[in-house]
């Protein structure tokens, strides 16, 4: 048609974008990759459950100790936690000789503590002491018996023949408080005190020692003698 314009028809037209958005697609796994990860992931789940098991006792230990901490126990003495080493202290003999009190290291020993006037509990701890170590059978040369004379009185004529298998020396009360210690609302001389070879306070018995009380304590000193059997020997080294 004359006068017509043959112009493009889109001509002036927002020029249109027909290429479609540009998005990254990721390929979905393929049933080989699924089973892998599934096997992956059971093979982790049994070694940490092989760990789990092998490590539950020690667990077990950490959680009984840390968090229950049962009372129940079968020594009837009563364990030192820290065990205490014995100081340097300056003893003397009954016959005023200075003894040092290291010197008794190298053997186990059953102690009672008391004045020289050595009251009713003090002749039951002699008593007791002397009868423990006896009945520790062939094992008794393993043990010695102690009386630590906390006081300068002196020691009654009558009970030395019977101290005969002791040994006695003089301590001051202010120097062995820094080593024996009573249980709480107690006095020194209540109870008797183990002590090892190597001079460590580790037990002590309850006060008030009886006859079925001395027989606990006697499987207290038996359980130590077996378990000690190994390492430690009667008598001293020189």
């Amino acid at each position: 048609m004359s006068g017509s314009s043959s112009s493009n028809p889109a001509a002036g037209k927002p020029e249109r974008n027909d290429q479609p958005l540009d998005l990254t697609v990721h390929a979905l796994p393929g049933p080989r990759e699924v089973e892998e990860a599934q096997r992956t992931s059971r093979g982790r789940f049994k070694m940490l459950v092989v760990m789990l098991i092998c490590a539950a006792p020690v667990i077990a230990s950490y959680f009984t100790y840390y968090v229950v901490r049962p009372e129940g126990r079968r020594n009837f003495g009563e364990l030192i936690e820290p065990q205490q080493a014995m100081p340097a202290l300056a003893a003397r003999t009954l016959d005023g000789q200075p003894l040092p009190l290291a010197s008794l290291k190298g053997q186990w020993l059953l102690v009672s503590v008391a004045g020289g006037a050595c009251a009713e509990q003090c002749e039951n701890h002699l008593y007791l002491q002397r009868q423990l170590r006896e009945s520790l059978g062939k094992d008794k040369d393993r043990m010695d018996w102690v009386w630590l004379v906390d006081d300068a009185a002196p020691v009654r004529e009558a009970l030395r023949p019977a101290l005969a298998q002791a040994t006695v020396l003089r301590v001051s009360r202010e120097q062995l408080a820094t080593w024996l210690q009573p249980s709480s609302g107690r006095a020194l001389g209540d109870h008797l005190y183990v002590v090892d070879p190597m001079g460590h306070w580790m037990l002590r018995f309850p006060a008030g020692l009886d006859r079925q009380g001395a027989a606990k304590a006697k499987r207290d000193l038996e359980r130590l003698m077996r378990a000690s059997a190994g390492w430690d020997q009667p008598g001293r080294e020189r």
